[in-house]
């Protein structure tokens, strides 16, 4: 009995054992039905967000918000990449153009135009946080009824000034054209060239300031920009003061021509105002971080532009403008995400990182102390915007490229043809 115990034992054991592997296998199915973990189950969804700021502290503070956000939805995995200066938005146009555009990017005012044409932004005015923008931001960003982007923060544009310099040649900070020129004498009669700029924003912008601020002023732009619109010779009669302003700046040699022309935007114009040599810099209030790490013990403070008889005109852009991908393969991930960038305290970190001003109904101001005189132009009537979305022309290009022209040596009445020539293409079924 004991031997035929043992020879049916084993027999017994393995179908026993196939029994249990039949059952194991039925069970398996249901179990991957409802007992797996839904973060088990769910893939990842893998986001690219391309831009152009590519500072440290801009990274920094775009880092933190992404891991921030990853953090709260696990799922999501958002990856930065940055490409400095023009240069971004060429690739970025390719990218898009060959099918490979990131989920989220961003543009400017002038490839906001061009894209929308093609159907390549996501529409994001289902955002819950729209209605936190200030009602005249959300006059930028609504094109009947669309949302094609949300702006991240309110730029400004200045005139750095160096206190111990102008001290030292009892030069009072300028607030008006007659005390720049004044000023700007003083120093070019000790052989010192009075204004760093570079060769994107710093003179195409000082021109807008004492060009369109008449536009701006008393509250009647709407009407004056539907006629340009409708008119190119009148926006290209509008700057005829402002590249009047960048033609004498020239003539006079309160800019070097030639080295302007080299000058590559917050690098080499920050690197020059840092050595103290200079008295006065045009660019971007967002890189006055920059130019305090470069020499902490400069002291200096950054104003609007004293571009009129009457004033000074601070010219800001809505801007760090975010889009989302139309064709993008994660459109409402991508938009999900850009709801929490817009959460103001989300958003502050940003804003603040680059000296700028929130564009939501935010009263809260920058904390750096050196860009403190641009804040009572945020509220006093005398900002203007530097590209303004119910203006259909590709104005920041186009002033950009006069101004090289003025630098190159062409005239005014040279560069004004050139600029309404090119407002004129920019339209469907423009001269080519």
């Amino acid at each position: 009995m004991k031997r035929k115990d043992q020879m049916i034992g084993p027999a017994f054991l393995c179908a026993l054992l196939c029994l249990m592997m039949a059952v194991s296998g039925c069970q398996s199915m249901e179990d991957q039905n409802y007992t797996v973990p839904a973060a088990e189950k769910s893939e990842t969804v893998n986001l690219k967000f391309f831009g152009n700021k590519n500072e440290a502290l801009n990274v920094v503070a775009i880092e933190e918000i992404l891991k921030a956000y990853m953090e709260e939805y696990p799922e999501v995995n958002i990856t930065y990449e940055s490409v400095k200066g023009d240069d971004y938005f060429d690739v970025l146009m390719k990218r898009i153009k060959s099918g490979n555009g990131d989920d989220i990017f961003m543009i400017n005012h002038d490839t906001m135009l061009e894209l929308m044409k093609t159907g390549e932004l996501a529409d994001l005015s289902g955002l819950p946080t729209i209605e936190d923008f200030s009602p005249g931001v959300r006059s930028q960003m609504t094109f009947d009824g669309v949302v094609p982007f949300v702006p991240t923060s309110i730029s400004a544009f200045g005139l750095y000034c160096n206190l111990d310099l102008l001290a030292e040649n009892n030069v009072e900070v300028p607030e008006t054209f007659a005390e720049f020129l004044a000023a700007c004498e003083v120093f070019s009669e000790k052989d010192i060239t009075p204004i760093v700029a570079n060769n994107d924003i710093s003179l195409k912008t000082l021109a807008i300031s004492r060009g369109m601020f008449e536009v701006y002023k008393g509250g009647g732009a709407e009407k004056a920009l539907e006629q340009m619109n409708a008119d190119p010779s009148l926006l290209a009669e509008a700057m005829r003061p402002g590249f009047e302003m960048v033609h004498l700046f020239i003539d006079r040699g309160y800019v070097d021509a030639g080295r302007t022309l080299k000058t590559e935007k917050t690098k080499d114009d920050l690197a020059d105002f840092a050595t103290g040599s200079y008295p006065f810099m045009l660019t971007g209030a967002w890189a006055s971080p920059r130019v305090a790490a470069l020499n902490p013990g400069l002291n200096y403070k950054v104003y609007p532009y004293p571009a009129q008889e009457d004033g000074s005109v601070l010219v800001t852009n809505v801007d760090t403008r975010v889009a989302v991908n139309a064709r993008g393969a994660h459109v409402e991930e991508a938009k999900k995400f850009l709801e929490y960038l817009t959460q103001k305290d989300v958003m502050w970190a940003f804003v603040d990182s680059q000296s700028s001003f929130s564009p939501l109904e935010d009263n809260r101001l920058s904390t750096d102390p050196a860009v403190q005189p641009l804040n009572a132009y945020m509220t006093n009537g005398r900002s203007i915007l530097g590209t303004d979305s119910n203006l259909k022309y590709p104005i920041w290009d186009l002033s950009r490229e006069s101004v090289r022209g003025l630098l190159k040596g062409q005239s005014v009445e040279e560069v004004l043809g050139d600029f309404e020539a090119g407002l004129k293409k920019s339209q469907p079924g423009g001269a080519q």
